[in-house]
């Protein structure tokens, strides 16, 4: 079974003073592309939380988020009195100096001068830092099994589109047994018309023969048939344990089947085949679309 780069996960914890929610987002990317938004006391642990999530997840841009709350009034910041009192005289002198009226409003004026509010950083001790783990923890466990329900529903993507194209391969076989008396037909009418000219009718056989041997597709249709069993099984089976790492070599295996369709319809020389041909590449395409999801 296959898992999905897409997914969301979310985790909670929470200390007497202090809710902790983690939420963990990843779309598909090619690499590992990863981003931490945490609050800044908690800013020293993202550098240990990178390794578990970047071993956990392998693939993906994926958006780690944190929002700590505090439970219990706590004042972090405070009012700068003494900085707030030399702010006060000064004005007060510039009054004296241009003659100018006195502030209607003292507070109002003080509280929008520069570093009137004294912020104080949250000290985070040992309860807070593992109750965030606990949550990032959550938030990850979450994400991996939103992972593996969205690569159950590939799967059975996979498994529809792999049958409709094996089923198109299928509707090509009676076009084939048409083809050559056809193709015969058209050429021996073409040299009907040639009635100036003499040719060897041994040799015309010959190189009739050799033409429609190079229109033969059987050998395309069996390795389009082997490429179609390898992705089934690259897939695994329904209830195995999802297997990571699959979805580039999933991709290389849908590039291999688009160049056996693509040489079957060159060589198809007959209008319904080619139909069925532009159906498989349908069916294909859509495989292509959504392999980029695989993990």
């Amino acid at each position: 079974m296959i898992s999905s780069m897409t997914g969301f996960g979310r985790g909670v914890a929470q200390t007497p003073t202090r809710r902790i929610k983690v939420e963990i987002k990843s779309l598909n990317s090619k690499q590992l592309d990863l981003s931490l938004r945490v609050p800044a006391s908690y800013r020293e642990m993202e550098v240990t939380l990178r390794n578990p999530i970047a071993e956990t997840l392998e693939r993906g841009k994926v958006e780690l988020a944190a929002n700590v709350e505090n439970i219990v009034a706590e004042a972090t910041s405070t009012i700068n009195v003494e900085l707030l009192g030399v702010y006060k005289s000064q004005i007060e002198n510039l009054r004296a100096s241009l003659n100018l009226p006195e502030p209607a409003d003292w507070y109002t004026l003080l509280m929008r001068m520069p570093d009137a509010l004294r912020t104080e950083t949250q000290v985070v001790d040992e309860e807070d830092e593992a109750a965030f783990r606990q949550a990032c923890s959550e938030a990850l466990c979450s994400l991996v099994e939103f992972r593996r329900r969205e690569g159950r529903k590939l799967y059975d993507f996979f498994m529809e589109k792999i049958e409709r194209i094996r089923q198109l391969l299928k509707e090509v076989e009676p076009y084939e047994s048409e083809r050559v008396p056809k193709i015969r037909e058209r050429l021996e009418d073409q040299l009907s018309r040639l009635t100036s000219i003499e040719y060897d009718r041994g040799r015309l056989e010959q190189e009739m023969i050799f033409y429609i041997e190079k229109l033969d597709v059987n050998e395309e249709k069996l390795r389009l048939s082997t490429h179609l069993n390898y992705f089934v099984e690259t897939l695994g089976g329904e209830n195995e344990y999802p297997k990571n790492g699959q979805g580039k070599k999933l991709g290389f295996i849908a590039q291999e089947m688009g160049r056996e369709i693509n040489t079957l319809g060159s060589k198809s020389n007959h209008a319904e085949m080619q139909k069925v041909v532009v159906k498989m590449k349908d069916e294909l395409e859509q495989i292509k679309e959504q392999v980029l999801n695989v993990l």
